[in-house]
């Protein structure tokens, strides 16, 4: 049905093989029978928590993030390892990052975050009836937790104080479910 838009890899090569990252350039055939060079990233996937403390508030991350220089305040994340069981990378990430643990797990939805250049996909997860621990951060990982309510999550989207893409989308979902415009299965 999309044959009309479908490219075709013809070849391909690595054009770098990072620790963590690989980034492949392939030749492709066009839907008009032209060739053109791709050059992507592919990974491993991801999964995002939306941890809902008992008192509605969420419980958010600041982490700097080098490529961009700055502290971001995100929702916790992780990457999936090999094999590894997207909700149980989550229950992992999220005691690791967070300390927390949660009681009841449920699948929100999967985005792709940057389709132009990469294959990354992310898992969203609500997580609630959270205890709390003590995190397991990674060697080399910094992290501060703090909380916010939906509405100052929305308002720091809307002002520019969040704009990390996986947490803006959990911003949205928890609008919606809240107002009961959406539910989950």
């Amino acid at each position: 049905m999309d044959k009309h838009l479908k490219e075709t890899r013809i070849d391909g090569e690595i054009a770098y093989n990072g620790g963590f990252l690989k980034v492949h350039r392939d030749t492709v055939s066009l839907p008009d029978g032209k060739r053109t060079k791709r050059e992507y990233i592919r990974h491993p996937g991801a999964v995002v928590i939306i941890p809902v403390l008992d008192d509605g508030k969420i419980l958010l991350e600041r982490q700097y993030r080098y490529p961009n220089d700055r502290v971001f305040i995100e929702l916790p994340a992780g990457k999936i390892d090999p094999g590894e069981d997207p909700l149980a990378c989550a229950i992992r990430e999220l005691e690791e990052e967070t300390g927390y643990t949660a009681s009841e797990w449920k699948f929100v939805s999967t985005i792709h975050n940057a389709i132009a250049y990469s294959d990354e996909h992310l898992d969203i997860y609500l997580a609630r009836g959270l205890t709390a621990g003590a995190a397991k951060l990674d060697d080399g990982e910094f992290i501060e937790t703090i909380t916010a309510t939906v509405d100052e999550m929305l308002d720091w989207v809307r002002s520019g104080k969040i704009t990390d893409v996986k947490t803006v989308i959990g911003a949205f979902w928890l609008d919606k479910l809240r107002s009961g415009d959406w539910k989950l299965d």
